[in-house]
């Protein structure tokens, strides 16, 4: 359930319902708009294990609370996913994350602007990674992209420099003033990662490894979370929940593309993701067409046909030489292909009342 205060409540009449919850044994989140206060209740589900009318908190606590000073409203939410929820956070979420390359230092996710992160699917060497940056960086994105920790479908795949992928993507951003998003794959390494990037970034296989949403929740690191690639709507903002849950509130969900019947591209990318989760969510939305499709012919149209249905952000993997890639050198596409699809990027943005922040 939501707690919605009237728009007279003082911070003694919050914290009133504040500590009114936790005496009973549930938790409230707080979520401050410009127009009003919202409190998300959590609680556990009843005995029997199915959820009762409100979630499985008792009725008795939803009346209490009605008649708290200046509550106005008790409102019962239906989705299983409370924070992640429009109901909760009327408001666009938009996630800050610090970039020297743009003036004032800030990137801004899921604002009138359209961020462009893009580098090598996998770091290499130092000599792939500073080519890719510079590139990038010259034709205007302001967030660099690089796995340090890369998971395989093979055992015998690369699977990532480690650390010392960690050390060049810092390397690089020291030298171009990029953020830096990249992969944590378990949470034993949540710490060492944090250190180095600016964005976590956990991976479609696991959109349910629950130990790592919750590790990567006590940090206040902004988290971009990959739809599992046959993950619901549903599923993938539970999954969310997980880490809004542990108090993290920068959070990025990331179309990727679904796995389906279909052979032509390597997944199916999702393009119906971007409104309905606008509709169902107040939190920004990413698009990765390069994992969504498998094939860089097409990366350029779905990045465009993304940002046109509502996309705030593009993950794009872009390699000087994908042809001798060591991972997924199929769906990189060329220097000379980016520079190309950045002035059709703010065509398309320009033409939906966006824009695409480049300095």
């Amino acid at each position: 359930m939501i707690v919605v205060m009237k728009s007279t409540s003082s911070d003694a009449d919050v914290q009133h319902v504040l500590s009114f919850l936790q005496n009973h044994g549930l938790s409230g989140h707080l979520s401050q708009g410009v127009e009003r206060t919202v409190i998300g209740v959590l609680g556990a589900v009843g005995p029997s294990g199915a959820p009762g009318s409100l979630g499985g908190i008792n009725p008795s606590i939803g009346e209490a609370l009605e008649g708290l000073p200046n509550v106005e409203d008790v409102v019962r939410v239906s989705k299983p996913y409370k924070l992640a929820s429009r109901e909760f956070h009327p408001e666009d979420t938009i996630v800050e994350v610090p970039s020297a390359c743009v003036e004032g230092g800030i990137v801004r996710i899921g604002g009138k602007e359209v961020v462009m992160m893009a580098g090598p699917c996998t770091v290499e060497t130092e000599k792939q990674l500073m080519t890719t940056a510079a590139a990038v960086r010259k034709e205007g994105a302001v967030i660099l992209r690089g796995g340090a920790f890369k998971p395989s479908t093979s055992p015998y795949g690369f699977r990532g420099l480690g650390e010392e992928g960690l050390k060049l993507l810092a390397k690089a951003r020291d030298e171009f003033g990029m953020a830096i998003i990249t992969e944590v794959m378990t949470p034993s390494d949540v710490a060492m990662v944090c250190e180095y990037a600016d964005i976590l970034q956990i991976g479609t296989r696991n959109m349910q490894n629950y130990m790592l949403l919750d590790e990567v929740g006590r940090t206040r690191k902004p988290v971009v979370i990959k739809r599992g690639m046959s993950a619901t709507f549903e599923e993938w903002l539970l999954a969310a929940e997980y880490i809004l849950s542990q108090g993290n509130r920068n959070v990025i969900l990331c179309e990727r593309g679904i796995r389906t019947f279909e052979k032509a591209t390597r997944n199916t990318m999702d393009i119906s993701a971007f409104p309905l989760l606008k509709r169902l969510s107040h939190l920004p939305v990413l698009s990765d067409p390069s994992q969504g499709t498998g094939r860089r012919d097409i990366v350029g149209p779905l990045s465009l046909a993304s940002v046109a249905a509502g996309a705030d952000a593009l993950l794009v993997e872009v390699h000087p030489n994908p042809d001798e890639a060591l991972k997924d050198g199929a769906q990189s596409i060329t220097i000379p292909q980016f520079r190309e699809l950045m002035p059709q990027l703010h065509a398309v943005a320009g033409a939906i009342g966006r824009s695409v922040i480049t300095k």
